[in-house]
């Protein structure tokens, strides 16, 4: 199906977008319109894949690297899509790292590494969108639905996205009169490269009976709760929404 996307289109910046759930989040708000800008971390490649995919399908979209962690990187991303596409309506910081051990063994450099990006990420990104995204916009974080499973050596990620979580419902008041709306998706299992890779075909299956529909999560059941979200969603504000097929 193609899109035809007209100059007044809604601007959107989604972190994390060359792969996994960022990815599937680009490629499903080019096809419902917007103008997209796929941010990356380190793989430009991948990311003008997504770019490729949403023109031809007749969308509008440019590929943009930087460092979540970094305020100069964020600044010029925010001024890049400013200066391409008008202006920003739409915000879904996706990019995020995660790294699993038990307490006990954690090494404290990798419990910096993944506060670095998924908590001062989250405050960098969500700064420059609070100062940025036009009225009628949208905010959307993310986070996990660990933090309510307790799942073992998940203690530094689920914390990091808990601290996403109070960021989240803060910011919403923070942005009070500003016809801004901002929410967290808290994903389950999900069938993506980084929730796969440590895991063997015995704890995947296990983990496939755990929600109430009987399956993992697809990176496109998480983008339509965005769309939803970024487009029509404009009573759901100060939320997480867990999308996890029923395993809370």
């Amino acid at each position: 199906m193609s899109t035809t996307v007209s100059k007044d289109a809604r601007v959107a910046i989604v972190t994390g977008g060359s792969g996994g759930i960022g990815r599937a989040v680009a490629e499903r708000l080019g096809a419902e319109g917007m103008r997209v800008v796929v941010h990356y971390s380190g793989n430009e490649e991948k990311a003008r894949e997504v770019v490729e995919i949403i023109t031809a399908a007749g969308g509008s979209a440019i590929a943009i690297g930087g460092d979540v962690a970094d305020e100069s990187d964020m600044s010029a991303l925010f001024d890049h899509t400013e200066q391409q596409f008008g202006g920003v309506d739409v915000v879904v910081h996706a990019a995020g790292i995660l790294l699993l051990s038990t307490i006990v063994e954690l090494n404290l450099d990798d419990l910096d590494r993944i506060i670095r990006t998924n908590i001062r990420g989250t405050f960098v990104v969500d700064q420059q969108a609070a100062r940025r995204v036009r009225a009628g916009g949208a905010i959307i974080n993310f986070s996990t639905s660990v933090i309510k499973r307790a799942v073992p050596t998940y203690a530094a990620y689920a914390a990091t996205k808990g601290a996403v979580d109070v960021i989240t419902m803060i910011l919403a008041k923070e942005l009070r009169g500003r016809d801004i709306t901002v929410n967290t998706v808290a994903p389950g299992a999900t069938a993506t490269l980084m929730f796969l890779s440590d895991k063997d075909e015995a704890t995947i299956a296990t983990l496939s009976k755990a929600p109430a529909l009987g399956r993992l999560g697809v990176p496109d059941d998480i983008a339509s709760v965005v769309a939803f979200l970024a487009g029509p969603a404009r009573w759901i504000n100060g939320q997480v929404i867990y999308a996890d097929g029923g395993m809370i």
